[in-house]
């Protein structure tokens, strides 16, 4: 699964709130055991309709099950607020009713008999599943957990599909069929179902049959034959094109709704390259017999791994014009992302959510493995560089273990050190071990527990198995601790003896990391390779050169989950930028020149930078030229124009028209207006708001004549253009658009927004903006927004004070309420 929007807002951008202290919390004090199992799931068949206007399934399950290990004469299903209508087992074909009792999540079934480890039996439920009125809380990584989805069932949401979908994990599947819901089961499965003929279907494994029924509805029949849990059951209904594309002899399918549907291969097209590269590199083939991806409206989460059956939220669906602007972002890093957890989390299972690890950081690990193959190295350290700056800003994250048998709720371990944390740990450990050996364990790991669990130890075991080293210490201090290394590093040379020392100590609290870490020593032309192990808080290391090196790299492969002071003068930072490979080398020598660029040595590199070879460090150039500087604006300037007209990529000629619309000088207008004519978004945006600065006026009317094909930057730019200049003639399109925006555009536009909301004359649609603004602040409360959007609301409130309209204080006054008695 990949985390949802909302949980980058809390993560990234907004404060976040104050938790209750682990130590005040009982349910942290309660040890999550893996369940043990009593019956184990066979296998599961479901016949399933629906009924739109109740929002209702109407399921019949015959469940296959047998006892795990000892006799038992009881059954206990997970099955959340459902009407139970009757529960049998199944003998010579007849349904002999059992005794249950329901307390609305789960049953107590009194089986007809003890039954043994060697003998199967079949339970028959005739059920109706009620998702929406169903009370289930979700978390950051899933805005709730009710399990099945009807999406604009009666068809009154204008310019949205009706679809149902399904979001089983972590235990939500047992909101639409009764199971033993739980990560350490596994099952194969059967799902009939039963919707009207007009729509496509989609479930995991194959299509076994259709059939057409008198009353215009038609019957598909799924079947997955390979085992897999519960929660990675699903089942999609709507609307869909399907586009066809294989992998070797299997088939690949996107699944979208018509109007993305030419766009497929776009957006979708590397899928068959990205199942033959993980397929190579494991040294295991995909193991399902088809791979499907569809995309929903309104999903939940950010993507859901279903076994051969993805589903992606609508921020994966792009037109040609966003794909232009598209580099590893999140839509294609999603991609990957679900593709890799066929493997680590479908074909191989966490055996608990304390284990979720053995699935999350191996998917976002593998956005790495991807951008290093598919984009060149610089575009796998920049995305493995950002995982760690994601899991560093989290407040809390330092205290919490990557394998946590002690939580709040299963919920809780859906975050930056599973995730983020967690694919940074797993690629210092294939630099350790080396490439060949990582993935030959990372082989061993997947073939010893196919179709089973794994957890952690596991995965040791199997690393120590390929690599001939032990692994417990990496693992009781990554996996089974908590925290980083913070390293402050410092160095002195000796002339007279010809030494170079490197102090590095270790000031986080507690004891010492045990870190194996190479240092790069670039001397008299010639670079020396040092490969050394940290292991006390503080560390001196000396190494004997001819001459005073230009530069000591330490971590030189730049590998370290680790937050770093170096020591390093600004001439060395110079030597490093131009001479050491790795992005990350380039990326430390522009911040530390950043902020000093009176030196010559900063300006070298940031204008040196400015021609990077990635465009990420290009933009990070851009950006953090000082152009109030003279010499700094002289040296940019006609680099920065260059660029603005001539870069190959998009982003980079976005920021370099952004950057000199600040300078307001009016020889650059035509830049600005040819960047208008581009096909690009975020150049259009760019030289909007560049204009902007120059021309308010013509800024307005070119903002009117882009209203039609507005995506992205564009709109931004548009909607701040019209903030700033425009009127109620205007207010229409900026509140659609910040309507149908993401929490976190929202929260980047909500004071623009609000200044024009503020300002309008219509006192209607005044209303509007403070109703929408307040809809932001008390759904995404729990992430600490609240005080601002509080404040954004006050701000229009002022402003509506002095022009005496009276609606529109009351109105903001009850939002203020709203967002502030909000739970």
């Amino acid at each position: 699964m990949l985390i949802a929007e909302a949980l980058l807002m809390a993560t990234c951008i907004v404060p976040a709130m104050a938790q209750q202290k682990p130590a005040d919390d009982p349910q942290f004090k309660i040890y999550r055991e893996t369940v043990a199992k009593v019956n184990d799931l066979v296998h599961t068949k479901l016949d399933v309709r629906f009924d739109y206007k109740k929002r209702y399934l109407y399921g019949k399950e015959w469940i296959t099950l047998k006892p795990h290990f000892y006799a038992t004469d009881s059954l206990r299903l997970d099955s959340k607020g459902m009407d139970i209508k009757n529960i049998s087992v199944v003998k010579n074909g007849k349904n002999v009713p059992l005794k249950f009792t329901y307390d609305s999540l789960s049953l107590a079934i009194k089986l007809d008999k003890f039954y043994r480890n060697n003998e199967t039996y079949v339970v028959y439920l005739d059920y109706t599943a009620k998702p929406d009125e169903l009370k289930a809380e979700g978390s950051a990584a899933i805005s709730d957990a009710k399990g099945l989805y009807f999406i604009n069932p009666d068809g009154t949401e204008k310019d949205k599909p009706t679809q149902i979908w399904t979001q089983g994990e972590t235990e939500a599947s047992s909101a639409w069929f009764p199971t033993i819901d739980k990560p350490n089961q596994k099952t194969t499965q059967e799902i009939s179902m039963t919707v009207p003929a007009k729509y496509v279907t989609l479930s995991n494994g194959r299509l076994a049959a259709q059939k057409t029924n008198a009353d215009g509805t038609r019957t598909d029949t799924w079947k997955m034959e390979l085992p897999h849990s519960p929660y990675l059951f699903m089942m999609a209904v709507g609307d869909f094109k399907i586009y066809k594309d294989k992998w070797r002899n299997k088939e690949v399918s996107y699944y979208l709704e018509p109007k993305y549907a030419p766009y497929a291969k776009e957006i979708f097209g590397f899928t068959p390259e990205a199942i033959e590269f993980f397929s190579n590199k494991l040294g295991v083939d995909y193991p399902w017999n088809k791979y499907a991806q569809i995309v929903v409206r309104d999903y939940v989460s950010g993507a859901m791994e279903n076994t051969s059956a993805t589903l992606h939220g609508e921020y994966v669906q792009a037109t040609p014009r966003e794909l232009l602007d598209a580099e590893y972002d999140a839509g294609r890093s999603t991609i990957v992302h679900e593709l890799f957890h066929q493997w680590f989390g479908d074909y191989v299972t966490a055996e608990s959510w304390s284990n979720l690890t053995v699935n999350e950081s191996f998917a976002d690990f593998s956005e790495t493995m991807w951008a290093e193959y598919k984009y060149g190295k610089d575009e796998g350290g920049a995305h493995i560089y950002e995982n760690l700056q994601s899991y560093l800003r989290s407040g809390d994250a330092k205290t919490k273990n990557l394998v946590r048998f002690h939580y709040h709720d299963k919920e809780d371990v859906f975050d930056v050190v599973t995730y983020q944390k967690g694919g940074t740990i797993l690629n210092y450990l294939r630099n350790y071990l080396g490439e060949d050996a990582f993935y030959k364990g990372l082989s061993i790991y997947l073939k010893t527990n196919a179709f089973k669990n794994g957890e952690a130890h596991q995965l040791r075991l199997a690393l120590e198995e390929a690599s001939g080293r032990d692994l417990n210490w990496f693992f009781n201090e990554w996996y089974f601790n908590a925290g980083h290394p913070v390293l402050d590093i410092a160095y002195k040379w000796d002339d007279a003896t010809k030494t170079q020392t490197v102090y590095v100590n270790q000031t986080q609290t507690g004891d010492a990391f045990i870190l194996p870490i190479a240092v790069d020593i670039y001397a008299g032309g010639k670079k020396e390779r040092h490969k050394v192990w940290l292991r006390n808080k503080a560390d001196t290391l000396t190494f004997k050169v001819a001459s005073k090196p230009d530069l000591v790299n330490v971590d030189g492969d730049k590998v370290l989950p680790a937050k770093k002071t170096d020591k390093k003068s600004l001439e060395e930072f110079a030597f490093q930028y131009a001479n050491a490979p790795l992005f990350l080398d380039r990326l430390e020598a522009i911040e530390a020149a950043a902020p000093a660029q009176g030196d010559k040595n900063a300006q070298k590199i940031i204008i040196a930078a400015l021609k990077d070879k990635y465009y990420g460090l290009r933009i990070k150039a851009i950006t953090s030229a000082n152009m109030a500087s003279d010499e700094v604006r002289n040296a940019a300037q006609p680099i920065l124009m260059d660029i603005a007209r001539n870069d190959k990529n998009n982003n980079v000629r976005a920021a370099a028209i952004n950057v000199l619309g600040k300078l307001k000088a009016s020889g650059m207008i035509k830049i600005f207006q040819d960047g208008l004519q581009s096909q690009s978004y975020a150049v259009q945006g760019a030289s909007l708001n560049a204009l902007a600065q120059l021309e308010p006026a013509e800024a307005l009317t070119k903002a009117k004549s882009l209203e039609k094909d507005s995506k992205g930057a564009l709109t931004t730019a548009i909607i701040t253009a019209y903030s700033t200049a425009g009127g109620d003639a205007e207010w229409p399109y900026v509140y659609e658009k910040f309507k149908a925006s993401g929490p976190q555009a929202q929260f980047n536009s909500a004071q623009k927004f609000a200044d024009m909301a503020g300002r309008i004359k219509n006192p209607a649609y005044t209303q509007q903006g403070i109703e929408v603004l307040k809809d932001l602040g008390v759904k995404y409360k729990k992430y600490g927004i609240a005080p601002y959007i509080v404040t954004t609301i006050t701000n229009i409130k002022t402003k509506r004070t002095e022009l005496k309209d009276d609606a529109s204080v009351k109105a903001a006054d009850d939002a203020i309420k709203a967002v502030n008695d909000a739970k």
